[in-house]
């Protein structure tokens, strides 16, 4: 039994839990509360794509609504579903790896219309794994199902969010309340039963629900009514990314009828104080009545209690996330479309961390940089960060983290990368950052040595005049340069692209979408994703969208408050774009047809490109050597090289030399040094050493060579040194 419940409501991710309710957890921990969390989504899954469940679905099922040929055909197939389920759910846990022979057969799965765009994929999915092909069948498979499910049973399914459209951009609450009047759905009543075992089983005072996005809205609120229905005393509370973003200019008291408590922002304080007044309504606390971003009822009215003085947490005190009581062992791995990065979202289970709260630039017009969860940047100590991993692999047997940072900041990176090394953890990782020129050559190899496997910025609109309106703090010869830099680590590089954005010409569309198929064409990016300009009120633009040419939509707001509907100056219908960029992304992704003429992707005319056919070649030969700042740190990376000892006689004169060959992973280095250099050098490897704490700067180890021999620089820049640097021997 415990106090609170803590509920992420249908539906988030399958392959992983949404980290919200165990950073709530793990801080509770540190206050000695009790608490049980439970991710409702794969649970609902887990019940509904089953055996049993399917039998049940398809006897009851009403014949009439099964219109299309293509749920007849699954009907008409359902006792080959009903046979083969189980087996795929397991599989997509890990637990029967040995079906992917079996799936890949194509005789073994009943296959539907998901299955219709496989001969298209073939050429995609022909260089991947066994595995790998055998998950995206087997997801085809269940897209089918939830086909059926969708047209037969319940429109509003879907396996990432349900009902997603009555929470997206709902400014008022009319449309949502009268559909949870109605009576519940088929999913409904599957979350409503799990629900009730939890609320059995724990006998809580207090439920928080944390909505992260609007595809959970509606499930929340169903909850809640269950709840407010069947046991009255408990007290109700929401929270979370759609509160935090949606929220903040709530007045329907109608809300109220399900929710006790909504609250904003970081969710410690908040919980912490509504758990002082749920427990211990009567105490002598000097906390009662007292809340922190907390909407909630009073004289029939929505009031927004702010009324504590207490100040937030720090990082550092939050404690760790904590993933017990959820169903570590039966999330689903998925592979839906032939994307890279999409494919680290949905495939394996990470462990969630941030590596700091907030955006260390938090400038760019179109992000909602107003809101706290943006706004206010403090980030974790190094060491702290990688204790937290510690004890999440411990706790989960996951050695996988996904950094959930807005943009990660490239010196805590380093810190970071640094302390895992030293560690010795066998980890993978991967996060989402600003295309910086922090990110070095030298400094993408660290983070690849210390399991960093791919990352994710924004290039956005791939112009320089955009970007700079943006204030992005980039350009695109930056981007190039430092996409190679990953690149050439081995680490994975996704770009978030966008169209349609303030003032946007249809001319630099079109370069933009030459830019980015250029960057493909030098092998700098794998993978990216479209998506079309949205005006959101938060964000610098929605504060003034006057300024940057928009004409505002406003409608009443009395609940939900994000979007914001617009009308462009420029008078361009961007929509016109979105098919032809997103699949001309979808080949260049790929490999295929990057040498075709842009006007290919559409069915309008077009203008031509005025970007020059090797622009981001010519960026890219622009490589110059730097001599590092005297502070820069040197890092060896390497280990102890064999040695061998040759004389040769030149000029009459004998000289002692060193052979010193460094092994790596999948390289052997050999450099011959005469042996006065030969051991100095030894001597300053091991000074750079990364197991030794102590920092040794490119000015030490200039100095110590200026004390024994001369010419540095000529030293620095030799042929010997340059294969070493970069590899082994980094500056940072």
């Amino acid at each position: 039994m415990s106090d609170v419940l803590l509920i992420t409501p249908p539906f988030t991710q399958l392959n992983t839990p949404y980290p919200a309710t165990a950073y709530l957890k793990g801080f509770l921990n540190t206050k000695d509360i009790t608490s049980y969390q439970v991710d409702l989504g794969i649970e609902v899954i887990l019940c509904i794509f089953s055996e049993v469940s399917l039998e049940c679905l398809f006897d009851d099922v009403d014949t009439d609504t099964i219109v299309s040929e293509n749920a007849q055909r699954i009907y008409s197939l359902r006792q080959l579903y009903c046979r083969t389920i189980d087996s795929i759910i397991e599989f997509l846990q890990g637990k029967q790896p040995t079906l992917a022979r079996k799936i890949c057969s194509q005789n073994y799965l009943p296959q539907a219309s998901r299955f219709d765009q496989l001969q298209e994929l073939d050429w995609a999915f022909g260089t991947m794994g066994l595995l790998d092909k055998a998950k995206h069948l087997a997801t085809l498979y269940l897209e089918d199902i939830s086909d059926f499910i969708i047209e037969c049973v319940d429109p509003y399914f879907g396996f990432s969010r349900y009902a997603e459209r009555l929470g997206r951009s709902a400014n008022s609450f009319d449309e949502l309340y009268d559909r949870l009047l109605d009576k519940p759905t088929y999913i409904d009543d599957f979350t409503t039963i799990i629900l009730e075992e939890k609320l059995q089983e724990q006998q809580p005072k207090l439920v928080c629900f944390s909505v992260p996005f609007p595809g959970n809205l509606y499930s929340a609120f169903r909850c809640a009514q269950y709840i407010k229905a069947n046991h009255p005393s408990i007290k109700i509370a929401m929270g979370g990314g759609f509160a935090n973003t949606e929220l903040r200019s709530l007045k329907d008291v109608r809300v109220f009828e399900f929710f006790d408590y909504i609250t904003l922002d970081d969710g410690e304080l908040p919980i912490e104080l509504l758990i002082s007044n749920v427990l211990n309504p009567n105490s002598s606390n000097p906390d009662i009545q007292l809340f922190k971003r907390t909407f909630l009822l009073e004289n029939n009215s929505v009031v927004y209690n702010n009324h504590s003085l207490r100040s937030d947490y720090k990082q550092a005190d939050v404690g760790t996330p904590d993933y017990s009581d959820l169903l570590i062992d039966e999330y689903i791995s998925v592979i839906e479309i032939a994307n890279p990065m999409h494919s680290l979202w949905s495939d394996g289970r990470w462990n969630k961390l941030t590596m700091a709260h907030g955006c260390y630039w938090g400038k760019c017009t179109f992000c909602d940089i107003s809101l706290d969860y943006i706004n206010n940047y403090e980030p974790v100590a190094a060491k702290q960060l990688v204790d937290r991993m510690e004890k999440l692999i411990d706790q989960t047997d996951e050695a996988g983290f996904h950094f959930v940072d807005e943009a990660a900041p490239p010196s805590l990176m380093r810190e970071v990368a640094l302390e895992i090394i030293r560690r010795d953890l066998a980890v993978s990782w991967w996060t989402n950052i600003r295309f910086e020129k922090s990110f070095t050559k030298d400094l993408c190899v660290l983070l690849k040595r210390s399991g960093c496997i791919a990352v994710s910025g924004g290039l956005e609109v791939a112009s320089d005049r955009l970007l700079k309106l943006i204030d992005k703090g980039v350009t695109v010869e930056q981007v190039a340069h430092v996409n190679r830099n990953f690149t050439e680590a081995g680490i994975l590089v996704h770009s978030y692209l966008m169209y349609g954005y303030p003032t946007q010409t249809i001319q630099e569309t079109i370069d933009s979408l030459e830019m980015v198929r250029q960057l493909f064409e030098c092998g700098v990016m794998q993978s990216g994703f479209w998506h079309q300009f949205a005006l959101t009120a938060h964000s610098p633009i929605g504060l003034k969208p006057e300024a940057f040419g928009l004409k505002p939509n406003y409608a009443e707001i009395t609940f939900a408050n994000n979007d914001i509907d617009f009308t462009d100056s420029t008078g361009i219908d961007h929509n016109q774009f979105s098919y032809g960029l997103k699949k001309s992304l979808f080949n260049y992704m790929n490999g295929q047809c990057i040498d075709w003429h842009l006007q290919e992707w559409f069915d309008f005319e077009i203008p031509e490109t005025t970007i020059a056919a090797d622009f981001i070649e010519c960026c890219l030969s622009n490589r110059q050597q730097k001599i590092p700042k005297p502070s820069s740190k040197l890092v060896w990376i390497g280990y102890e090289p064999t040695i061998q000892t040759t004389k040769e006689t030149i000029e009459q004169e004998v000289y002692e030399f060193l052979i010193l060959e460094f092994h790596t992973a999948n390289n052997t280095i050999e450099i011959t040094l005469e042996k006065s250099f030969g051991e100095w050098l030894l001597e300053e490897l091991e000074r750079a050493n990364i197991y030794r704490e102590e920092q040794y700067t490119f000015g030490e180890l200039k100095l110590s060579f200026n004390d024994e021999f001369e010419d540095f620089e000529s030293f620095w820049q030799s042929e010997q040194m340059t294969l070493l640097k970069g590899e082994l021997l980094l500056v940072l």
